[in-house]
């Protein structure tokens, strides 16, 4: 094989860039690593993934093999080689596993035999910081995707977006997509559903509507998103989907970090309030009073005013 060999390690149970290792597979996580492949285009990319996150590869002309998680894929790329390794995962077993392959580059994170947590491999070192460093990573304010990018071997990043391989056969249908659903692992960036509904009301039949669809079925959300002239969103994988398909975005942010997301077409609305803990970073909110309860819904209405006039 002439191509460049990648394997990219990257099932969704780590966040990327942060600390925290769950049992919930990050699916937005997976989707914002896809940018990396605009560097990896005319390689051979094989991407190890969880199943759940499967539909957001799939299709992806960029890479050539998506495998499952599990003992009989471990087992497959222990005896392959290749070029590159890319392990964007924290799990210590998962970084073990990625000791264990057999590649001449590595970028990403290793694992610690002394005390069986993930390091950095070199060059990797100052991600692994922001990860660990909840202060540092408020202080870098740098994109999310100028990060990651930089951990691979140095490379610039020039705006590239994530890249969804799911071609949506939708058209658009509605003005704006309320996007209000966050799931069960950062239950706290979900703003208020009665804000929504308030929102809603100042809408009224000045633009068409539409409530998040394909809550069971991601290539049904896809195609809902895609219908939508505008999502109005958290900050969650429907964030990142609308960007991968060049939606306007209007996108609340509290307690994550407004300025480590790169919105292509859109309106970030950060919480006014007046607390010492924004950002937290944290899925669990100390405050009586939650920082997205400050994001009043007239000013999400100014926004939409604002992006339909203005596009």
């Amino acid at each position: 094989m002439d191509k460049e060999k990648v394997l990219i390690i990257k099932p969704g149970y780590s966040e990327t860039l942060d600390g925290e290792i769950g049992v919930i597979t990050s699916l937005g996580d997976v989707l914002r690593s896809t940018v990396l492949l605009h560097l990896y285009k005319n390689a051979h990319v094989t991407w190890l993934v969880d199943e759940k996150a499967f539909p957001l590869l799939r299709g992806n002309p960029y890479i050539h093999r998506t495998i499952f998680y599990d003992l009989t894929s471990v087992l497959q790329l222990q005896s392959e080689r290749f070029d590159t390794l890319i392990n964007l995962e924290k799990v210590p077993g998962l970084c073990a596993f990625s000791d264990s392959i057999n590649a001449w580059r590595r970028y990403g994170f290793r694992f610690d035999p002394e005390n069986g947590a993930a390091l950095a491999y070199d060059g990797s070192q100052h991600v692994l910081e922001i990860c660990m460093d909840t202060e540092y990573k408020k202080k870098t304010k740098r994109y999310w995707e100028e990060i990651l990018y930089e951990m691979v071997g140095g490379a610039k990043w020039q705006g590239e977006c994530c890249i969804l391989g799911y071609k949506p056969k939708s058209n658009i249908i509605y003005d704006i997509g309320f996007n209000y659903d966050v799931g069960t692992k950062w239950p706290t960036k979900a703003w208020p559903m009665e804000y929504w509904k308030e929102l809603e009301r100042l809408i009224g039949n000045k633009y068409t509507i539409s409530w998040q669809q394909g809550l069971k079925n991601l290539e049904e959300y896809f195609e809902w998103i895609n219908s939508c002239q505008v999502v109005v969103t958290n900050d969650s994988l429907g964030l990142h989907v609308a960007n991968a398909l060049h939606k306007k975005i209007i996108a609340f942010f509290g307690l994550t970090l407004a300025s480590e997301i790169c919105i292509s077409n859109g309106i970030k609305l950060e919480s006014n309030a007046d607390y010492n803990c924004i950002p937290c970073l944290s899925p669990k909110c100390i405050q009586s009073k939650s920082c997205m309860n400050y994001i009043e819904p007239k000013m999400v209405y100014d926004a939409i005013e604002s992006i339909m006039k203005n596009g």
